[in-house]
């Protein structure tokens, strides 16, 4: 008997991919044959935002390249279109002319992309970003004009804004919405994506609605409803998507909003099958990669004849792709009648979580800030866990790696780990056990498990920890900085060392970076290590830094800032107040507000008067804005309270006045309780120091944010001069060997606490850290102090426009 004939109407993802799971279950039983409208083999378009944005180029995001039709003995037509599926003749007709004849045929010819019914969208340098022709239009633009405007502020609007932005250009959003991706978040979170890509330099139109695009040939603005205008010289539009359904309806299948499936893929014409973003199940036609997927296997078995259970929906889930943000989103996140949230937000480091419970099940989650617990929900929202025995708030905190693994372990083999590459837990620990994968880029080259967006990376880590169980060994995990090159942190910084690397640029352009300006993710990192390496004699790029950081204040959602003086152990005093409240009439600061760290922090300050308010206040900056130093926060001890053993105050004056305005790879918290009550929470910051009868203990590596964690007891020691020495080492240690944006919570979770006193143990060693952390303290100056005094640096700041 001869094989069937198999014709697989276009080249896209879901229809690959359910070829390629053909293949696994048979070899023999088809003869397959591919028709694709586009001149290229089978890519992950979800990526084409990452080449947009310079973090990968196109050969990366190549799933199946040419080789892999002909091995497996696949017919590739590309740059070819089936214009009719002749089911009378089990034929399928090509725009080309060709006649194919089937005996079974997949329709996959996805979607296309909504463009807005309006005058002008006709002209040139008006595009959708939907395929490689789209990036490459928008590529080409980004090389001859400056001003963009992407229609939507949805998923895919703001992908394209944030690789514009990469590109040079200037960007405005345009929403219909009054918040951004109202489809995926609540306005809660919505809000906080907004001010963060705000500080990335993004312009966001809300509540506009266009109505024309004008220009000669060429767009040259957009004009809205409300009669105002824009300047444009490239308009991106991303206000959704439809399924393409023009064969469908010429070939008689039948259709609503795309081609209508039952819970086997089948169309209403035998033999006919619909699978991908063209389908619609249940009157759900699915849009995102993950449940096309999961089609893909139901079809799969289907067309072979191997038993299947049906398919029945799927839990939408998708994952914001833009450098420096987290935003996660899954299921039914809206609350209300029966259903309620468990919310978590910490406004100080821009975090939110929210779950959406019905009863005693997960039915929808929010992440932003930190999504690294999402591929865990979606999860549990699939399996319909029950969480009635689980204290609710504990599942929007992270627990440590013994839960993480445990939960892994409850995992079943297909459920799927990397929803952009549809890679299922089993095939990753079936690449642990057969291919002796140790590490999760060798699971990457194997499985593609986190080839794409990345967001899998801490569940994929899990699975292999979980697999290799003793074997595991954390420090053959290698990650690499970012998109932009391969090097990890630990071999960036070896190079900069051995190569004598000066700066930002240098580093890029020596060591081979994939773009020329780097990310928003890569660059202030760089910035860090440069200045780790070398303080004495590296210049800090201010440009590098995030917007806190280079305007000394924190920016808040209205643009205006906060500040916050240094306070010295919390401890203040009468003139001090006295001008603090000067200044708040002065400058007419609508909020003061006293800090959880003791401070005193003035919200409301306009841009322009923040060098005045410095002036003014006459304090050192408090660097709350900064990875560095933030606040010693200490109870009032031995001289008033009763229960006090030391001197926690002079304690905490003394670590703070030292360490000010130290650099660090992310902020630094202490503490200094007077007995082990701990009513500083000494217990809870990255450094913890409690009183005892004749001494001190140190606690390092405590968390009392999102991920709250205890500290470790590092060392007892009896004078304060020790307490120093040991603070030295240890903070020196940490600025070496941590990862840039890395708190200590995590770096001590990852290097171990053994490993640490291993370190400090060496009296040498323990010399040789502070010497550096010495020389580090040689060159802080206060900032605040520094751009009063500094005319050039003062206008730089202040008389221009800020971008990130």
């Amino acid at each position: 008997m001869g094989k069937k004939k198999l014709v697989l109407v276009g080249n896209g993802m879901a229809g690959v991919r359910t070829i390629e799971e053909i293949i696994k279950l048979t070899k023999d039983q088809f003869e397959i044959t591919i028709f694709g409208s586009e001149p290229h083999p089978n890519y992950n378009r979800i990526l084409l935002s990452k080449v947009l944005q310079g973090d990968t180029e196109v050969a990366d995001i190549t799933l199946n390249d040419w080789s892999w039709y002909e091995d497996n003995d696949i017919q590739l037509y590309t740059d070819e279109t089936v214009v009719k599926v002749d089911s009378d003749r089990k034929v399928v007709v090509t725009d080309a002319g060709r006649i194919e004849p089937y005996d079974e045929v997949i329709v996959a010819t996805g979607s296309v992309p909504f463009i807005l019914p309006i005058p002008g969208a006709d002209k040139e340098g008006v595009t959708a970003f939907r395929d490689i022709k789209d990036t490459e239009i928008m590529l080409k633009a980004s090389k001859k004009y400056k001003k963009a405007a992407v229609i939507g502020g949805g998923l895919l609007g703001l992908e394209a804004a944030r690789g514009l932005l990469n590109l040079g250009m200037e960007v405005n959003v345009i929403h219909l919405a009054p918040y951004l991706m109202e489809r995926q978040l609540d306005p809660m979170a919505g809000k906080m994506l907004q001010t963060e890509l705000e500080k990335q330099g993004m312009t966001f139109l809300l509540e506009k609605q266009t109505k024309e695009i004008f220009g000669e040939e060429r767009v040259e603005g957009l004009r809205f409803s409300d009669g105002t205008e824009i300047e444009a010289d490239l308009v991106v539009m991303a206000v959704g998507i439809k399924p393409n359904i023009s064969l469908a309806v010429e070939s008689g299948l039948e259709v609503n909003r795309g081609i209508v499936v039952n819970d086997y893929m089948q169309t209403n014409i035998p033999h006919v099958y619909a699978v991908g973003e063209c389908a619609e199940h249940n009157g759900i036609p699915y849009g995102l990669v993950a449940p096309l997927y999961e089609q893909g296997k139901v079809l799969a078995k289907t067309i072979c004849d191997v038993k299947t259970e049906p398919y029945k929906g799927s839990v939408l889930y998708t994952q914001l792709k833009v450098s420096g943000v987290e935003v996660f989103s899954a299921g039914d996140f809206t609350e209300g009648d029966d259903k309620k949230a468990v919310k978590v937000f910490d406004e100080q480091d821009s975090y939110y979580k929210k779950l959406v419970l019905r009863g005693n099940q997960i039915v929808g989650a929010v992440l932003f800030g930190d999504s690294s617990d999402g591929n865990r929900l979606v999860s549990m929202i699939q399996k319909q866990a029950d969480i009635s025995d689980t204290m609710k708030v504990s599942l929007l905190q992270p627990t440590g790696q013994e839960a993480g693994a445990s939960l892994v372990a409850t995992m079943s083999d297909d459920e799927i780990i990397c929803g952009c590459n549809g890679v299922s837990k089993g095939a990753i620990v079936s690449a642990i056990q057969t291919q002796s994968c140790t590490s999760v880029d060798e699971i990457k080259a194997c499985t593609s498990a986190s080839r794409s967006c990345g967001g899998c990376k801490p569940l994929v880590a899990e699975v292999l920890q979980h697999t290799l169980g003793s074997s595991f060994d954390s420090k053959q995990q290698k990650e690499a900085i970012c998109g932009c090159t391969t090097l990890s942190r630990d071999e960036v910084v070896e190079e900069i060392k051995a190569k004598g690397l000066t700066h930002v640029k240098e580093v890029m352009f020596v060591l081979d970076w994939k773009t020329e300006e780097g990310c928003s993710k890569c660059r202030p990192a760089l910035n860090y290590y440069l200045g780790m390496v070398n303080p004495t004699g590296y210049e800090d790029e201010k440009e590098s830094r995030f917007v806190n950081e280079r305007m000394h204040a924190n920016i808040q959602k209205d643009g205006t800032y906060s500040v916050v003086p240094r306070m010295y152990g919390g401890v203040t005093n009468a003139n001090d107040l006295r001008r603090i409240a000067d200044v708040v009439d002065k400058y007419e600061i609508p909020l003061v507000k006293v800090t959880g760290g003791q401070r005193i922090d003035l919200f409301g300050v306009k841009k322009d008067d923040l060098p005045k308010v410095w002036e003014d206040l006459d304090m050192p900056s408090g660097f709350a804005y900064g990875k560095s130093l933030r606040t010693v926060k200490t109870c009032v001890g031995e001289q008033f309270c009763r229960f006090g053993t030391q001197d926690s105050m002079g304690l905490g004056i003394q670590l703070e006045k030292k360490y000010e305005g130290l650099q660090t790879p992310h902020k630094v918290k202490m503490a200094v309780s007077a007995c082990p009550r701990s009513c500083a929470e000494s217990g809870f910051k990255d450094i913890g120091y409690i009183g005892i009868d004749g001494g001190w203990e140190l606690y390092i590596g405590g968390n009392g944010g999102t991920h709250v964690r205890g500290g470790d007891l590092l060392y007892k020691v009896k004078t304060e001069e020790e307490v120093i020495e040991i603070t030295s080492a240890y903070l020196q240690y940490y600025r070496e060997t941590a990862n840039y944006l890395e708190r200590t919570s995590a770096w001590v979770d990852r290097v171990g606490l053994d490993h640490i006193r291993e370190v400090l143990d060496d009296k040498e060693k323990r010399k040789e850290l502070s010497a550096r952390m010495d020389k580090a303290l040689s060159v802080i100056e206060d900032p605040w102090k520094a751009i009063i005094e500094d005319k050039k640096l003062k206008k730089e700041l202040f008389e221009t426009v800020v971008t990130s």
